[in-house]
């Protein structure tokens, strides 16, 4: 882990479609002294950011070079068709890729379903973004399909969209370079992951301490405990052998003195029996 005290923030990138406004409103009420900035930029512009230093890490979307960063990921997306608000399509709440066959689908250059092959017929050509697919779907040029984010991104009152059951869908996670992985990079990770204030990964804070010293004293108590009861099963196989008149034959160190005797042994009757009633000599 490498120490970032000398960066003046905290520098979170995004890509269109993630919401990061939870996890920023936890960053300023845990860490108040270090500024949190956002940077949106595109899918493609993402891993540029985190390789130049522009940025610590980023919501992204998936896959990711795994030989360069880290990621987690966080959750998968419904796929959504938009379609114009009197489209045929929205007679129904769901819909399949086969009901699009006879659609001219939308494919623009900074799409992130990653098709290995768009369903419904190709436009005449590609839009160069998603904004601009949206407007064509506007203009009843074709159908466009998207992550359910995007969708609500470019929200317009002209148009809705039905989830389609069987396309791919795009996941989010966070990521950030392998080499560079900072204490502040740490703190996000457990913000993210839904850490307590006291359980940052890598870092034992006091509470922590505190409860392996416990830990610590319950295992050697419970190890006192095992010894008691040894010597509690001792010291009644000791009693039980002196109750069956053994006194005379036992060795000394199975029991002899042991305080079991008193209970057990002399006064029980077998012992007297065995010394003919008198009281027991003292050994000298």
């Amino acid at each position: 882990m490498t120490d970032s005290a000398d960066s003046p923030s905290f520098r979170l990138a995004y890509v269109p479609g993630v919401t990061p406004a939870k996890w920023v409103r936890i960053w300023e009420e845990r860490l108040p002294g270090i500024p949190l900035t956002l940077l949106q930029v595109t899918p493609a512009e993402a891993a540029d950011v985190l390789r130049d230093g522009s940025a610590d890490a980023a919501f992204v979307r998936l896959p990711v070079d795994r030989t360069v960063f880290s990621a987690i990921p966080l959750y998968t997306e419904t796929t959504v068709v938009v379609v114009p608000k009197d489209h045929v399509i929205t007679a129904a709440e769901e819909i399949t890729l086969d009901d699009l066959a006879d659609e001219v689908v939308l494919h623009p250059l900074d799409d992130v379903i990653g098709w290995a092959e768009p369903p419904g017929e190709p436009a005449f050509e590609r839009p160069a973004t998603t904004a601009d697919a949206v407007e064509l779907v506007a203009a009843n040029i074709g159908v466009l399909v998207v992550p359910q984010s995007l969708a609500r991104l470019h929200h317009r009152r002209d148009l809705t969209y039905r989830t389609v059951v069987d396309a791919p869908q795009s996941s989010i996670a966070l990521s950030w370079p392998e080499e560079a992985t900072t204490d502040r990079v740490e703190d996000f990770i457990g913000i993210v992951r839904g850490r307590t204030v006291n359980s940052t990964r890598g870092r034992q804070t006091p509470a922590e301490q505190r409860d392996g010293d416990s830990g610590g004293r319950g295992r050697t108590g419970g190890a006192k405990g095992s010894g008691g009861g040894a010597k509690s099963g001792a010291a009644g196989r000791s009693g039980g052998a002196k109750a069956g008149g053994t006194r005379s034959g036992g060795t000394r160190a199975g029991g002899a003195k042991t305080g079991g005797a008193r209970s057990g042994g002399a006064k029980g009757g077998g012992a007297r029996r065995a010394t003919g009633g008198g009281k027991p000599r003292r050994r000298s």
